[in-house]
């Protein structure tokens, strides 16, 4: 992952909705959710959600699918992966740095 990418990664992440709306949308798994959905699920009036959204599109965090009427939001799990390995990348002096057991995301 390039560094301009993590950064703007972590600037869409540094928000308290978003970060919520993509823990959401982590959970939901490949299946994502519809903007309503992610409303009522976590309390947020729908134009905030909506400005929300596109700020995670835009860092490439979350995809968006129309399907009929509705847009279905996923989050990028490959994006995500990458995040993390970045930021881990040089950690612990180069050893292993999760404890034994402790798998990454293969969603």
């Amino acid at each position: 992952m390039q560094e301009a990418q993590v950064i703007r990664s972590m600037a869409a992440l540094a928000h308290e909705a978003r970060l919520r709306v993509f823990r959401a949308l982590v959970v939901a798994g490949p299946e994502g959710l519809t903007p309503s959905a992610l409303a009522e699920q976590l309390g947020i009036a729908p134009n905030a959600l909506s400005f929300h959204l596109k700020e995670l599109f835009h860092a490439e965090l979350v995809s968006q699918e129309r399907q009929g009427r509705n847009v279905l939001y996923r989050a990028a799990f490959p994006a995500m992966n990458g995040l993390l390995a970045y930021m881990t990348e040089n950690c612990c002096q180069g050893t292993a740095c999760t404890p034994a057991g402790a798998a990454s995301c293969h969603c």
